[in-house]
């Protein structure tokens, strides 16, 4: 094909895969604000977002471009619908490449089934399952209701909603990127790791390099690049990592809120490239007990930020902000947690061992579930190895075998309310 018609199809395909994201995703946001603005009354139709709608747009666009670029041999109708459609990964990613994918497709010695994949598969997807339903979805009560009651809640409360939000969307979506490579892995068919242990990264830029990484490199590949990455200066090299940062968070919903994650985002990256030529300069050389305080502050601006991702409103993610100062104001006076987030942990499954042990006697015995969870998710979180590195040197033992038939069996018994993936929101 010739290069003027190739550049005119790529194009047209990707604007025809924007015009469809942009009529489901962001079609009631644009007349609401519109509305607003100049005070008309365009009437919003309600739009329902189908699911994974933005990941396989995103993984549409990425095979049209680098199809366009002579990366992508001639295939058929039915590789590339398996491709866009492999359901492990369609629904909330990861947002695989072609080359990953196809290769794997084609080849005929997957077709057979394995036993030590299938069992590595079900591993992952038994522990991802783990993550989701018996810890995310527990700190998932506590932060709704959190959210929900905002203006109720002092300081400390505001405090402990918006961490244990910050811990519900990583065990979430670790959860779910665990269980689409077990998925994955049971049919011999390796899907792209995208989640390394974010949380325990020392800088924003390292973290977007652990978290959501097929994300990070889509952005990379067909944004950042084509925009002239850091080959243009200093001052366009900022400017192009706002331009991806602001465009990531459109991308995660339809609203201001998300809009200003990302613009946060993108400022603390900013500043961490200026930073790291400061140190350069001047030499600088960080410890362990440096490294210590970056990631610990990389996670507080991280979880501060997640509560304009989840907030309603701009106004309501400001209030719970300004809230936060209460602890300052009122210090850590009798733990006086509120009991709509400590029930939340309080687990049928825990009822009997606290009566038998008789710590329901005890001070403090309402929030003894919530501190267990707390420091099973700061352990989990930021001290074991993720499951990508354990799994390496990972050997079938009966042990093990049967710690992943209790957590299931524990998971199943679990479900008994709705439980939904965040990202398949965005």
């Amino acid at each position: 094909m010739k290069t003027p018609h190739k550049k005119a199809v790529l194009t047209g395909g990707v604007l025809g895969n924007l015009c469809v994201l942009f009529y489901f995703k962001y079609f009631d946001f644009l007349l609401e604000n519109i509305n607003k603005l100049f005070h008309t009354g365009f009437t919003l139709p309600g739009v329902l977002l189908p699911l994974g709608i933005s990941f396989f747009t995103f993984q549409q666009i990425a095979f049209l471009a680098d199809t366009a670029h002579g990366a992508v041999s001639r295939q058929t109708v039915t590789d590339y619908a398996l491709f866009v459609t492999f359901f492990p990964q369609l629904i909330a990613g990861p947002i695989v490449s072609h080359e990953e994918m196809l290769p794997q497709f084609q080849d005929i010695t997957r077709k057979h089934f394995d036993y030590e994949d299938f069992y590595m598969g079900l591993r992952l997807f038994v522990l991802g399952l783990g993550k989701k339903v018996l810890l995310a979805d527990t700190f998932g009560i506590a932060a709704g209701w959190g959210f929900q009651n905002y203006m109720s809640l002092d300081g400390l409360n505001t405090f402990l909603v918006i961490i244990f939000y910050s811990f519900q969307i990583y065990l979430d979506f670790s959860g779910y990127c665990d269980m689409a490579r077990g998925l994955g892995l049971m049919f011999r068919i390796k899907i792209a790791v995208n989640f390394l242990s974010p949380y325990q990264a020392a800088n924003i830029t390292e973290f977007w390099d652990k978290w959501h990484i097929t994300l990070t490199r889509f952005f990379t590949r067909y944004l950042y690049i084509p925009l002239g990455g850091n080959r243009k200066g200093k001052l366009r090299t900022y400017f192009n990592i706002m331009i991806v940062f602001l465009c990531s968070g459109i991308w995660h919903g339809a609203g201001w809120t998300f809009l200003i994650w990302g613009f946060l985002h993108g400022v603390l990256s900013v500043l961490t490239h200026v930073w790291h030529d400061v140190k350069i300069r001047l030499q600088i050389h960080g410890g362990h007990f440096l490294h210590g305080i970056s990631v610990l502050f990389t996670f507080l601006f991280v979880t501060l930020a997640w509560t304009f991702f989840r907030a309603d409103t701009v106004n309501q993610a400001l209030y719970m902000l300004k809230n936060l100062t209460g602890i300052f104001a009122n210090g850590l006076q009798g733990l006086n947690v509120h009991k709509k987030i400590t029930e939340a942990f309080q687990l049928p499954e825990f009822f009997y061992p606290m009566k038998f042990f008789r710590l329901d006697t005890l001070p403090l015995h309402s929030c003894y579930c919530m501190f267990l969870f707390i420091l099973a998710a700061v352990l989990l979180i930021f001290f074991c190895k993720n499951l990508y590195e354990s799994e390496k040197n990972y050997r079938p033992r009966i042990p093990g075998t049967i710690a992943l038939s209790v957590i299931f069996v524990w998971c199943v018994l679990s479900f008994s309310g709705i439980s939904a993936f965040l990202y398949f929101n965005f």
